[in-house]
């Protein structure tokens, strides 16, 4: 392996932690806001869940997509596409030669 490949897969693994953390803030947020909402919202309100179930399911969709998003980061797929895409373009142009 070369150092530009060591280097690139450092950068891969330093990004993939990143969004785990990110992921894992996201996750302990939404649980500790959330279930803040929920107490409020039976505690308080009037009979039967009023808000927070609204609150939750829009919260929750969006931290679906920021799980998807860290899975598809895990597959590599942007660098399957790069690759994809540079052998296109040298087939490309060895045809144009």
């Amino acid at each position: 392996m070369t150092t530009d490949q060591d280097s690139g897969t450092l950068e891969r693994a330093q990004r993939r932690a990143q969004y785990l953390t990110g992921l894992e803030w996201h996750v302990g947020t939404f649980v500790i806001v959330n279930s803040f909402f929920w107490l409020l919202d039976v505690g308080i309100g009037q009979d039967g869940v009023q808000w927070a179930y609204w609150i939750t399911a829009a919260w929750g969709f969006a931290l679906a997509f920021h799980a998807l998003a860290y899975l598809i980061d895990g597959r590599q797929v942007e660098e399957h596409k790069t690759r994809e895409f540079i052998q296109q373009e040298e087939h490309e142009r060895a045809d144009r030669s």
